[in-house]
């Protein structure tokens, strides 16, 4: 993140979301499957510092 945008990470924390399970009702009975388990990272960065995701469109 420093490196690729140019701000000040302050601190990282990361959260393991869990699979949804979902079911489907087909004409061959009940069908269970679950979504992918996702890592996801919180970047904190420092204060007055901004990402501006936009600027190279």
């Amino acid at each position: 993140m420093e490196a690729a945008y140019g701000v000040s990470v302050e601190k990282v924390r990361t959260i393991n979301v869990r699979p949804e399970r979902r079911t489907r009702y087909t004409k061959t009975g009940i069908q269970h499957g679950k979504t992918n388990a996702v890592k996801k990272a919180i970047v904190q960065l420092a204060e007055g510092e901004m990402i501006d995701l936009y600027s190279n469109m």
